[in-house]
């Protein structure tokens, strides 16, 4: 933990950084989380998802600040954050993608806009690739309103800023703070007095991976609180390539979020407006 000039309760923020054999970038996520954040005290927890390719204590003879937790098995994304945040003392959490690396002070910025905007229940900052390139963080949830207007080209009759911040996604700049339906898990900071009003006191485990991040934020949408794309600090964000199996598994989730969530006629009409897309 850094030094603090101010007197506090409690740590400002506890980030959680999940690592699957991904030792060397999670190793370089660490480093930069403690290279470049000051003002604020901070943990970090590393949750091994029983990874096979090295020994993870190493990260404790790197980092011996660091809290290391140990999954006998490969628990997923959702359940493996949710065992780091049993361990976090921090008002604040902030769920790291270990092939993430940070180049300002981000952790004390979305820190700070939390404090200053307490209806935000989640912010997410931008998510650049290495080259600068945005990745569309900001999304829109699953809708008939939206679909309708993509299917039918409508959006081509909106100015650039009028469809960018209505349908956000690949419309969107990225390069203005938004109120969005969800974003990306990938730098995901919210209020650890949430888990309070969410059931079992945790996130959402339903989806091992992928769009376990969509339904976290629908589900605390239902609490009442907003969910904030802040587009003024950026985080590098490495993105592994698209798998069969990860199409698959992306296909297999995005059908279990609509039954969990939409009524079965508006999945139904959701469904095919996606069809006429991609004809």
């Amino acid at each position: 933990m850094i030094p603090s000039t101010k007197k506090i309760d409690m740590i400002d923020v506890s980030v959680i950084i999940i690592n699957f054999n991904t030792f060397q970038l999670t190793t370089n996520c660490i480093d930069s989380v403690k290279r470049f954040t000051s003002e604020i005290t901070y943990e970090i927890i590393v949750v091994d998802n029983a990874s096979t390719e090295t020994d993870t204590s190493m990260l404790l003879d790197k980092f011996p600040s660091i809290k290391l937790i140990k999954s006998q098995q490969n628990v997923g994304f959702a359940k493996g954050n949710n065992l780091g945040i049993q361990q976090a003392a921090g008002k604040y959490i902030l769920l790291l993608n270990s092939d993430t690396i940070l180049s300002e002070n981000t952790l004390y910025k979305l820190f700070q806009y939390l404090e200053d905007n307490p209806r935000a229940g989640v912010v997410s900052p931008r998510l650049v690739f290495p080259d600068g390139r945005h990745q569309s963080a900001a999304q829109r949830f699953p809708s008939l309103k939206y679909s309708l207007i993509e299917s039918f080209r409508i959006q081509k009759l909106m100015s650039a800023r009028k469809k960018g911040r209505l349908l956000l996604g690949s419309f969107f700049n990225h390069r203005e703070t938004v109120k969005a339906d969800w974003v990306w898990g990938t730098c995901f900071m919210f209020p650890a007095s949430i888990l309070k009003q969410l059931p079992g006191n945790k996130l959402d485990e339903t989806y091992f991976m992928y769009f376990e991040d969509m339904q976290w934020c629908m589900d605390i949408s239902a609490l009442g609180y907003e969910i904030h794309f802040f587009a003024d600090t950026a985080v590098i964000h490495l993105m592994g390539g698209s798998s069969a199996k990860k199409n698959e598994m992306m296909q297999q989730n995005g059908e279990l979020f609509l039954a969990r969530n939409y009524p079965e006629w508006q999945i139904k009409w959701i469904k095919n407006l996606q069809n006429l897309l991609t004809r």
